[in-house]
């Protein structure tokens, strides 16, 4: 088929996807086209479930046109939600989010969590997820304005400036008896800290370590890993196409969660495939709310 690239989703995993290393991917060589989830446009198709002009997502790559095969492309509706909520809460994002928090973390209602990056793309719907479920719900983000957008817009019921504020001081204190469930988006000191504050059989759940991505020493390790001994909690990571033959159930109940108000998603939409290095780097910067997805070209 080929499909004409509407929208690009801007992840942290494509970070790790240019290092040549070992990883769940292979890496993305010197001169091949950066690999992207997208939303398209179908131009052309030798396939019958597919006709020109139906709209597809699927791994298309940063370019304006994609030669792909159909069975790696799934049909979507625009009639149901704007095409860039298919790269975030009805997308991986949403359903990394989804499965992290219920199937590694296992949350219930009655549960602290606590989310790191909790203003961004996965961070952002992990945290109302929680809510959605019953539990208390902390977010950890930078800066004031994240702060308040997490407590005002998102429902969380806490939220903690990791620049501002002593991290294991403000951890015992939103988290009196301790973390039951920690989404770890970033690594490094604010995990070492959650790590200190786990309530007893805690799950730790390992969705990303983004502040470990542009590490020219390498990865830095927990150096508090061993609390984990102490109160018999465990820590897991997981990719979300492990569930891949989940995502349909899945999709349609944070889909009826967005029909009914519950459920919010914020994309922030950059116009032009030429700003994608610069709005790649904003990742590492925080300079965002929510998803960051790149417009290629409009739709027909």
């Amino acid at each position: 088929m080929l499909v004409k690239t509407l929208y690009l989703s801007v992840d942290p995993a494509m970070r790790g996807w240019m290092d040549d290393k070992p990883s769940y991917l292979p890496p993305v060589e010197i001169g091949e086209v950066m690999r992207a989830l997208g939303v398209g446009q179908v131009v052309a198709s030798k396939h019958a479930r597919f006709a020109p002009g139906d709209f597809v997502s699927g791994m298309l790559g940063v370019q304006t046109f994609a030669c792909v095969r159909s069975d790696t492309l799934a049909k979507i509706d625009p009639n149901l939600a704007p095409l860039p909520k298919y790269l975030s809460v009805l997308g991986m994002t949403g359903m990394t989010a989804y499965f992290g928090l219920f199937k590694i973390g296992e949350a219930k209602a009655g549960d602290t969590v606590v989310i790191s990056a909790a203003s961004g793309a996965v961070g952002s719907i992990a945290g109302q997820i929680a809510k959605i479920a019953g539990c208390r719900t902390i977010g950890i983000a930078g800066g004031a304005e994240k702060c308040a957008y997490l407590r005002d817009e998102l429902g969380f019921d806490a939220a903690i400036d990791y620049r501002s504020e002593n991290m294991y001081g403000a951890l015992r204190e939103h988290c009196p008896s301790g973390i039951n469930v920690y989404f770890d988006n970033v690594g490094g000191d604010i995990l070492d800290a959650c790590l200190v504050n786990l309530a007893m059989h805690a799950r730790v759940v390992v969705c990303g370590a983004i502040s470990q991505y542009n590490n020219e020493q390498g990865t830095r390790g927990p150096s508090n890993y061993m609390m984990l001994l102490v109160k018999r909690s465990r820590m897991e990571g997981f990719l979300v196409s492990d569930y891949y033959a989940e995502y349909g159930n899945a999709a349609r109940e944070m889909a009826g969660w967005l029909r009914d108000g519950k459920l919010r998603s914020h994309e922030e939409v950059v116009e032009g495939i030429d700003r994608f290095p610069e709005t790649l780097l904003r990742l590492f910067t925080g300079e965002h709310l929510g998803k960051l997805v790149i417009e290629v070209t409009k739709p027909d």
